[in-house]
């Protein structure tokens, strides 16, 4: 198969030849129809996570149609066309047996702990547990883009901030699953706040569903939140990890709201200063937030029905496997609007 390697941190991936990956006794190969670059990605390219060991193959926003299954694999066969959540569970401990796989204490995560997507085949484990068709008439571009940022931003809102019909939502950062979270809030009926410093992620925003957009490059956007929406949102989730905007989406809450962090955060971003005087006083929640485990699937798939979202909307550029390191530079500065996705291999 043709995949692209981290071979050396924040340097261009280099496109190989390699053998075709072995599938497992209880798992799928995939052949992948389309990969999504995402910013956790750009984490792993820079050495900020400490799962990736080099030479190690990136990608865990993908898609594929089934070529291959292991021995002990039931609910699945060739030619089918699925996705994975990025956080694969084991299916049989406690947390995957409560309905919360993207806590398992052995769980794998493509591109990450394990062989990913930027290339043209992926083994899946555990695939009767981690796996979800496609739905008919969902294009694999477009269904890459769940993988990571629309699934994370369901569970966010869904799950985690419990987002009501009527209530306020902010989103502070405008990229990839900031923009999912605009787009499935409105869709649960909420009111939505776009936070960011780029004037076209904000145009994007509100073409995507936003009803007020908020250019934070002045400073103080917690406020410009609090007076946009009289008092304040009720749910409020950080998409990027970083200090700044983590104290601004506390500080956007009115009484009682509910914060969740959606963006990974490193290094000495991971160690922001906390109001702790507006926890308090506000008596706000915090919640984190990381994948969505495959259970959660139709649910959501039944969202995007009813609320008529096209996700391929998200996708502004359609790249191949040897541009994907242009796409995980162009992360450096948070450059770019929309999501770029690799569906040639």
């Amino acid at each position: 198969m043709r995949a692209a390697f981290i071979r050396k941190y924040n340097e261009p991936l280099v496109i190989e030849d390699v053998p075709d990956p072995a599938c497992p006794p209880d798992g799928v190969v995939l052949k992948v129809l389309a990969c999504g670059v995402c910013r956790s990605d750009w984490h792993a390219w820079k050495g900020a996570d400490p799962d990736v060991s080099l030479p190690h193959i990136p990608g865990h926003e993908f898609c594929g149609e089934i070529i291959e299954t292991g021995a002990q694999v039931g609910s699945w066969g060739r030619g089918d066309r699925v996705i994975a959540p990025f956080v694969l569970g084991c299916g049989t401990c406690p947390a995957c047996s409560a309905g919360e796989a993207t806590t398992c204490g052995t769980q794998a995560v493509p591109g990450f702990t394990i062989p990913g997507a930027y290339a043209s085949m992926i083994a899946v484990p555990r695939a009767d547990f981690n796996l979800a068709a496609l739905p008919e008439g969902l294009e694999p571009y477009a269904a890459a883009s769940l993988g990571c940022r629309v699934t994370t931003a369901f569970r966010a809102l869904a799950d985690r901030g419990r987002l009501q019909a009527g209530e306020w939502l902010a989103v502070h950062g405008c990229g990839g699953v900031g923009l999912s979270a605009i787009m499935l809030g409105r869709a649960m009926g909420a009111r939505v706040v776009a936070v960011d410093i780029v004037p076209e992620k904000l145009a994007l925003a509100r073409r995507l569903g936003a009803e007020i957009t908020i250019d934070a490059s002045g400073g103080a956007a917690g406020a410009q939140v609090c007076e946009a929406t009289a008092g304040g949102a009720h749910v409020s989730v950080e998409a990027l990890g970083l200090p700044v905007t983590f104290e601004a989406s506390v500080r956007s809450l009115r009484a009682l709201g509910r914060h969740v962090q959606i963006g990974m955060p490193t290094g000495e971003e991971a160690r922001p200063a906390i109001p702790l005087d507006v926890v308090y006083s506000r008596q706000l929640s915090l919640h984190g937030t990381r994948g969505m485990p495959a259970h959660r699937f139709p649910a959501l798939f039944s969202l995007l029905k009813a609320g008529d979202i096209d996700v391929g909307a998200l996708v502004s550029r359609r790249i191949s496997l040897d541009d994907a390191s242009e796409a995980l530079a162009a992360l450096d500065n948070f450059a770019g609007e929309g999501v770029a996705v690799i569906d040639r291999f």
